[in-house]
C-alpha cells in the first residue's frame, strides 16, 4: 500500500510538473521536478524536466526586482552564493558535422527544425542514461554524466548514450533522406577527470551548474579527432571500461592546450559484459585484502552445497565496497571444481523488464548477434 501511495504522490507530481511546462512556469517545474527526485532520485522524467528548468533560467534569467539598497550596501547575493565541489565527472562533446554547409544549403527555417530534431534525438538518449545536457552550443552539446545526480557507473552511461547517438541518428537520417534529401553526421568525444562544480558568473550571465578544469577542454579536443559517426574516448575511459566495449585504439594524439599527449580509443560497440568484472581474464585485479570472513563464509555455503544442502546467499551493500569484486573472488578460488557458472546481470537501464537478466543471459549463451536475422 505504501508503495502505491508514493507511486500516486510521483505521478501526480509530475501531472503538476507538465501543466507548469504548459503554463511555462518554469518555477514550479523545478520544483516539482526536486519534488520527484527526493522521492526517486533517479526518476528519468524528473531529470529531465528539472534540466530544462534549469536550461531556462540560464536563457532567460529573471528580471531582477528594483533594489532599495543603497550604493555602499553589499548585495545579498554576494554572500550567499552557493560553493563549488570538487568532482569526478564524466564529460561528453557532442557537434554536427558540415553544419556550415547545411545552413548554405536550406531555408532558415528549415535548418532550425532540422538541428532540433538532431538535439532531440541526443537529448533523448542522454536523458536514457541519466546524464545532464549542460548547454547547447550552436549545433552542438555539452553533457554531463555524474552531476547534478552522480550515478556509481556514470563512465559507461555515458558511452552507451554516445552509442545510443549514433543508433538514433542512423534513424533521424531515413526520415531526413526521404524529406529533404539529407545525412546529418554526429562527432562524439568522452573524458573522465576531476572538476570544480558550481555557480559561474554574474548577473544575467549567471551560470548555476558550470565546471571548471581540464576534463571539458578535453572532451571538446577528442570530439574535434573524431571522424564523422564516431565516438573517440580517452585513456583514462578506456582504463575504467576495458573490456566492457569493443573499442580500436588510435594512437597517441598530442592535443591543442593539453601538454602531454594522449592515447586515445575509438568505442565501436558494447562486448555483452555489464562491468569490468565480466570480463573474465581481460579484467586485471590487484589481490582482494580484508575480506577473508566473508570469503570463508561463501566457501562453507558452497561446502553445504556439495553435501546436498542446497544455499542461497544475498550479498548486499553500498555502492563499490567491492560486492562483485568478492564475487569474482570467489569464482576465482572454486575454478578447478566441477561446476557449471551461469551469471545473470542486473542493469540500471533496464529497470521496465523484469526478465532483462534472464534474456541477456539467454541471448549470450545462444550467441546472438546484433546483425542475426529473425529466421536464425
Amino acid at each position: 500500500m505504501a508503495s502505491e501511495r508514493i507511486h500516486r504522490r510521483v505521478d501526480s507530481l509530475l501531472d503538476e510538473a507538465d501543466q507548469a511546462i504548459a503554463n511555462e512556469d518554469w518555477t514550479t517545474v523545478a520544483s516539482r521536478a526536486r519534488a520527484v527526485l527526493r522521492i526517486e532520485p533517479e526518476n528519468g522524467d524528473a531529470l529531465s524536466y528539472l534540466a530544462a528548468a534549469e536550461m531556462d533560467q540560464v536563457l532567460s534569467p529573471p528580471t531582477p526586482a528594483p533594489s532599495e539598497t543603497t550604493p555602499t550596501e553589499i548585495p545579498a547575493t554576494a554572500t550567499n552564493t552557493p560553493e563549488a565541489e570538487r568532482r569526478q565527472l564524466t564529460v561528453m562533446f557532442c557537434d554536427l558535422e558540415g553544419s556550415t554547409a547545411l545552413s548554405q544549403q536550406l531555408d532558415p527555417e528549415d535548418l532550425r527544425d532540422v538541428i532540433r530534431s538532431y538535439q532531440e534525438v541526443c537529448a533523448g538518449a542522454v536523458a536514457r542514461f541519466g546524464g545532464y545536457v549542460a548547454k547547447y552550443l550552436g549545433d552542438g552539446l555539452l553533457v554531463y554524466f555524474g552531476y547534478p545526480q552522480a550515478h556509481e557507473d556514470d563512465p559507461p552511461r555515458a558511452i552507451r548514450a554516445g552509442l545510443a547517438i549514433l543508433e538514433d541518428m542512423e534513424t533521424l537520417n531515413t526520415n531526413l533522406h526521404k524529406d529533404k534529401g539529407l545525412n546529418l553526421a554526429v562527432r562524439l568525444g568522452i573524458h573522465t577527470g576531476l572538476v570544480i562544480a558550481g555557480e559561474m558568473g554574474a548577473g544575467e550571465s549567471l551560470e548555476p551548474m558550470a565546471i571548471v578544469g581540464e576534463t571539458p577542454n578535453i572532451a571538446a579536443r577528442l570530439q574535434e579527432v573524431a571522424k564523422p559517426d564516431s565516438l573517440v574516448i580517452s585513456d583514462v575511459c578506456y582504463r575504467l571500461l576495458q573490456g566492457v566495449f569493443h573499442s580500436e585504439a588510435l594512437g597517441s594524439y598530442s592535443l591543442k592546450g593539453i601538454s602531454a599527449p594522449i592515447e586515445l580509443y575509438q568505442v565501436l560497440a558494447e562486448s555483452g559484459a555489464q562491468t569490468p568484472f565480466g570480463v573474465g581474464a581481460a579484467s586485471i585485479l590487484t589481490p582482494l585484502a580484508g575480506r577473508e570472513q566473508e570469503v570463508g563464509l561463501l566457501l562453507d555455503r558452497w561446502d553445504q552445497v556439495k553435501e546436498g544442502l542446497g544455499q542461497v546467499v544475498l550479498l548486499a551493500g553500498e555502492a563499490g565496497i567491492g560486492k562483485s569484486r568478492l564475487v569474482k573472488a570467489l569464482n576465482q578460488r572454486l575454478a578447478d571444481q566441477p561446476l557449471i557458472l551461469r551469471h545473470l546481470q542486473c542493469s540500471a537501464y533496464h529497470q521496465n523488464s523484469a526478465l532483462y537478466p534472464v534474456i541477456n543471459f539467454l541471448e549470450g549463451w545462444l550467441e546472438f548477434r546484433r546483425e542475426d536475422s529473425s529466421n536464425r
